[in-house]
């Protein structure tokens, strides 16, 4: 016969072995979420619905990235935004290619907290430095918010949205380039890369050549497919800034399933510039 105090370590090692499993399947299910989250990036853009499993980027709302937010808040390391609105303009067609793509160019973004100077390659991604340096130019780009920051699977800030909502863009598309570019190892974009957000599924292989106006700029290793237009590097000074934006962490995803940046991340004013 049991006795009570048999009988009760027999319901302690039950109890054990339910809490065990229940962790257990609370890991699972991280690992596979971390997992959709890093397929599908934060990329996919706007235009569409982001395909958020990443955020991709996809391009409506986040529910792509469904990257952890950070559990608390940190200081919010920027200054207020300069005086302005973003631009509600889109245009019709893609511009005609005007860039020369043996030249160096470079775009500054001045930011609440701080610039990101990025070294465009017009060599290798020539469409797409031409279109920013269209974009720019108009100063589309000024006064917009940096709308999503992920904290886990991939390491990014996306930005170029002046709705500010992942659902903007310039009224046209551009295509993929410079998609097997060295530098993405093993489905790797190294931190400081600056790539294109767009609304490809690498699930229906729909989606090619969507880029708009929003990318993404790596501040960590983020195993990511080579989906997403890598054309420009950030300099030594701007992954800085990326660097002390990120530690702000994000706050918990909106009804869209977007992590915002804590910080105040505002493009003051947008440029390109040839050298």
């Amino acid at each position: 016969m049991v006795s009570q105090e048999q009988r009760r370590r027999q319901l302690a090692r039950e109890k054990f072995l339910r809490q065990q499993q229940r962790r257990e399947d609370a890991r699972r299910k991280g690992r596979t979420r971390n997992a959709v989250i890093a397929a599908v990036l934060a990329v996919v853009v706007a235009g569409g619905a982001v395909s958020y499993a990443a955020g991709a980027f996809d391009g409506g709302g986040d529910k792509k990235s469904g990257a952890a937010a950070s559990p608390s808040k940190a200081p919010d390391p920027c200054e207020k935004p300069a005086a302005g609105k973003p631009k509600t303009a889109t245009y019709k067609k893609e511009p005609k290619l005007a860039i020369d793509k043996s030249a160096k160019y470079t775009m500054k973004l001045d930011t609440t907290c701080g610039v990101l100077d990025i070294g465009l390659d017009a060599a290798a991604a020539p469409r797409t430095v031409n279109s920013f340096d269209f974009l720019l130019n108009k100063g589309y780009l000024d006064h917009t918010k940096c709308h999503r920051l992920t904290t886990s699977g991939i390491y990014v800030l996306q930005c170029g949205d002046p709705q500010g909502t992942g659902q903007g863009g310039p009224g046209y598309s551009i295509p993929d380039e410079n998609l097997k570019d060295k530098r993405l190892k093993g489905n790797v974009y190294p931190a400081g890369t600056v790539a294109m957000a767009n609304q490809y599924n690498g699930q229906t292989n729909k989606g090619r050549d969507s880029g708009g106006s929003q990318f993404f700029l790596v501040y960590q290793d983020s195993q990511l497919p080579p989906d997403y237009t890598p054309f420009g590097t950030l300099s030594a000074s701007g992954m800085k800034v990326l660097k002390k934006i990120a530690g702000a962490g994000a706050a918990a995803p909106d009804q869209m399933g977007t992590t915002k940046p804590n910080a105040t991340v505002v493009i003051n004013k947008a440029t390109v510039t040839k050298s």
